[in-house]
């Protein structure tokens, strides 16, 4: 079963964006402030949860449910566009007083936040962050979704993963025991994503607003964020993939060489490196950041 997810030190919905988005603070108050973008789109904070919080050792740590998912739905039937996330951001950074803005993106989180940091540098009135962790990159054009989708396919539909979904359907737990049944179907939903599908039991569940979902990637059209990163893009990056992603590796190293940032591959990893490799994880994310705060704080 996943792990218990402790209370926030700090909570509350935005005021300054079109829609309320609930947000969440962990860690000291006076701590350097770590902006942390969930993947999805469509879903919410928590299924980075509670493993994330390693992070919130020595950082003030913001998550924030992004519009149209989790505690940030809606009764409007307004698409939402990936312009819209892009908005998002920079409201809740200026309002939760994020400064400087240091974020974090796991999945389409990272690639909201080549977006952002695309958009921040012919919009001024956009904060422009100072770094970015990109942990698990969605794919980064076109061409590497539809790897993504036909790979993970591919695995979802294994024999091995067919065998278990029978012996779930064999288990009579949607009868007897139906909080149970849900927690193993989603386990299954997943378990493609891991480089041992037996670990997906560790990720906290999470839902998609498949609404939200179809209308982001709708609106990005036939992107290609490798292609408008080339030359770098003046800030300092780290980029982190498992090299047993679903999600080619070559998206993500293309990535980074045209942003100019650091590249680390977890070899023993899926997508879901918080849930299986989260001690690795932290460490190279930690080393990361403490090297930047070093610089900030160097005497000239």
């Amino acid at each position: 079963m996943p792990l218990a997810i402790p209370h926030p030190r700090k909570s509350g919905y935005t005021t300054s964006t079109p829609a309320p988005l609930y947000w969440c603070e962990y860690g000291p108050e006076s701590a350097p402030p770590l902006l942390v973008l969930h993947g999805g789109p469509g879903a919410h904070h928590d299924y980075l949860l509670p493993q994330y919080l390693a992070l919130g050792e020595r950082h003030r740590v913001v998550f924030y449910d992004q519009r149209g998912g989790g505690r940030s739905r809606s009764d409007s039937q307004a698409e939402i566009t990936w312009r819209d996330q892009v908005d998002d951001v920079a409201r809740v950074a200026e309002e939760l007083r994020i400064e400087p803005l240091r974020i974090v993106g796991y999945s389409w989180g990272a690639l909201l936040s080549l977006l952002y940091l695309i958009e921040s540098t012919t919009r001024p009135e956009l904060p422009k962050p100072t770094s970015l962790t990109l942990v698990s990159p969605a794919p980064l054009n076109r061409q590497f979704r539809t790897e993504f989708e036909a790979e993970f396919a591919r695995r979802q539909s294994s024999e091995a993963i067919g065998r278990l979904r029978e012996e779930l359907a064999a288990s009579g737990l949607r009868e007897h025991d139906q909080a149970a049944y849900r927690q193993r179907a989603f386990e299954l939903s997943v378990a493609g994503y891991f480089a041992d599908p037996s670990m997906s039991h560790l990720l906290t569940p999470f839902r998609i607003v498949g609404r939200v979902q179809e209308g982001i990637w709708r609106s990005l059209g036939d992107f290609d964020v490798i292609s408008q990163l080339e030359g770098g893009r003046g800030v300092r990056a780290l980029v982190i993939h498992g090299w047993c992603d679903p999600i080619p590796v070559d998206s993500s190293y293309l990535g980074a060489r045209a942003l100019r940032a650091r590249f680390v591959v977890l070899e023993a990893s899926g997508h879901v490196a918080h849930v299986e490799q989260p001690r690795i994880l932290f460490n190279v994310i930690e080393q990361f950041l403490g090297e930047e705060e070093a610089s900030i704080n160097a005497p000239e």
